[in-house]
């Protein structure tokens, strides 16, 4: 058992976890040399690679001096929260991984406090030292502060530190003494993180994690917290609620590099994978045939946005999508369920409308772009924040917002953060730059970040975590201007568009394909305008003067989908296909409209 460690690497998004860990495992030599695997191996997924963020969290194991140590490599947004909850259960101890410029962010808070409340041992890695103006000694006092600050006990606050570059490849005890490889790290990681705590009795497995293969069905992926368990043999499964049901395991495998082995046994203290086993949701156990005992089940924090997501009933529906129906939809909406633990599904007074709740606009469009990647058509309604009763009295989530930006610019972010009843806690000059944080209700962060991109010509960067529920702080000014709304079917004529510039922006191409009550373009004045671009330039035989000037399209906007969602209002909806989204009215027809004003 000695000759196991279990360690998750946690840290706020962007101080560079998943380049760390590429650089461990060339180090351990996982690849031959003439393999190329490139950089960011373990952000495998499409959409982890084009966002540059990781999004689920993924083992890998490691041979060092002869020691296994298994990775957990975990994701740093505050929206994918729920995943770093439930895999910190694997771990013996945590990296925490902090940028030598930046210093503990708000993430690093959050992952951290549920590290210290699982009594994991933390080690600090202080990365990118070599940026300029960084401060690895201050950041250092800082990290002390933040664990004495978040309760951690004496022996969680005597924590060892390496400094280095996981992009350059060195980490050393000193941030001037300059290496050449990360082996300071592997040997903190050996010499402080302890062995798994082996307890004496029958088997015991929390699942933390699933997987799927086409030929084995659904694996549970754990650690094993005590006993033995073996191929072939039978086990209890224990259910959240308590209920027992009897299975076999068929085959078991551990981790080994960027894949899995098959063993005949795994002992305790061991991250393995389970084929086999029917039924099992994350947070059941696996436990002895004959004398089940439960473990304590994982705790998640509860959603605080909620969207309507309902089949695509546009003109267009059918036209690109594979997958339209609502039976459709509810089985892939109610297969996620079961891996993204975050996430919450609420029925409708319609069969075809699904309340879809989450963790923030991020956790939600992921899903959402993964499900038009996969063929599926939808539409979604404007996001919503769950409001509770508290003591008789109306209840909103509020988060701790972080804005980094450059001095000069810094007025402007706390006009539009108290616009949107922001309160300001702190302001702290850093070199040229000035970071700012708030509190802020989450209604107020949801479009927030185009505003602050637009004002600050993208330079700030924002962060936010979700604090707790604080009584409601009264309504919050929306979108201060109107829609363009298409009157006609037809193609979007560049001649039209032309006429109609001074109106307002727009939001399609030239020759695209529009519908009746699409939202084409944003008005420059506050109501809401319908407006014709199918008509075409008549041609008479008559010349007249100014008839062959030349139209001067400004190039439309494109949304992606995040800001999509944050752009509509609550009688819109965003429409997705595998090629396309589109904003569009609830009631396509002006008539209807007015029947049902929303």
């Amino acid at each position: 058992m000695e000759s196991i460690r279990n360690i998750a690497i946690i840290a706020h998004v962007d101080h560079g976890k998943t380049t760390l860990v590429d650089k461990i495992m060339y180090h351990c030599q996982l690849f031959r040399d003439n393999e190329n695997t490139g950089d960011l191996i373990l952000d495998n997924n499409d959409l982890e690679r084009e966002r540059g963020i990781t999004i689920t969290s993924k083992n890998v194991s490691v041979q060092y001096k002869g020691t296994k140590i298994n990775i957990i490599d975990t994701p740093g947004h505050a929206d994918f929260g729920g995943e770093v909850e439930r895999v910190l259960n694997m771990a013996d101890g945590v990296c925490l991984l902090v940028d030598a410029f930046e210093g503990p962010m708000p993430q690093t808070r959050f992952v951290l406090q549920k590290a210290i409340d699982l009594g994991l041992k933390p080690c600090v890695v202080i990365n990118k030292v070599d940026k300029e103006n960084c401060t690895p000694e201050e950041v250092h006092e800082k990290v002390f502060d933040l664990m004495f600050e978040l309760g951690a006990q004496e022996w969680q606050l005597d924590f060892p530190t390496v400094y280095g570059s996981a992009k350059n490849n060195w980490m050393s005890d000193h941030w001037e003494n300059v290496t050449d490889n990360v082996e300071a790290l592997l040997d903190m990681v050996i010499d402080n993180v302890p062995a798994p705590k082996v307890s004496e009795g029958t088997p015991q497995m929390l699942i933390t994690s699933l997987d799927f293969s086409a030929f084995t069905g659904r694996i549970a992926i754990g650690r094993l917290e005590r006993g033995v368990l073996k191929e072939g043999m039978p086990i209890s499964l224990v259910k959240r609620d308590g209920t027992v049901s009897k299975s076999r395991i068929k085959e078991l495998h551990t981790f080994e590099g960027l894949g899995r082995k098959k063993v005949e046994q795994v002992i305790a203290g061991d991250i393995c994978a389970i084929i086999g086993v029917e039924g099992f949701e994350i947070g059941d156990t696996i436990a002895d045939f004959e004398n089940p005992e439960g473990l304590k089940t994982i705790d998640i924090d509860e959603p605080t946005m909620s969207m309507l997501f309902t089949i695509n009933d546009s003109p267009f529906f059918g036209k690109e999508g594979k997958f339209v129906t609502s039976r459709h939809i509810r089985e892939r909406l109610t297969k996620e369920l079961e891996k993204n633990l975050a996430m919450k599904l609420g029925e409708t007074d319609s069969a075809d409308k699904f309340m879809v709740f989450g963790r923030g606009v991020l956790h939600l469009s992921v899903l959402i772009e993964t499900m038009r990647r996969e063929g599926y058509e939808l539409q979604i309604g404007q996001p919503q924040v769950i409001i509770k009763e508290i003591d008789g009295k109306k209840c909103e989530p509020i988060e701790e917002l972080t804005i980094d930006l450059p001095e000069s610019l810094s007025g402007r972010a706390v006009e539009f953060v108290t616009m949107r009843k922001g309160e300001m806690l702190s302001m702290e000059t850093k070199g040229e730059r000035m970071i700012v944080k708030f509190n802020i209700p989450s209604r107020g962060i949801i479009g927030l970040r185009n505003q602050l991109l637009t004002a600050t010509a993208g330079e700030a960067i924002m962060a936010h975590r979700f604090i707790g529920y604080e009584p409601y702080k009264g309504e919050i000014a929306g979108r201060n201007k109107g829609s363009l709304i298409s009157m006609e079917k037809g193609k979007a004529i560049p001649y039209s568009i032309d006429k109609l510039q001074d109106r307002g922006k727009f939001f399609v191409e030239p020759n695209a394909e529009i519908y009746e009550g699409q939202v084409i373009g944003e008005n420059s004045r506050g109501d809401d305008m319908c407006v014709n671009v199918t008509k075409e330039k008549k041609q008479s035989n008559v010349r007249s003067s100014g008839n062959d000037e030349k139209a001067r399209i400004i190039p439309p906007i494109i949304f992606s989908l995040e800001e999509a969602l944050e752009y509509i209002q609550k009688d819109e909806y965003v429409e997705v296909t595998p090629k396309s989204i589109r904003l569009r009215k609830i009631y396509l027809t002006e008539t209807d409209r007015k029947r049902f004003k929303i």
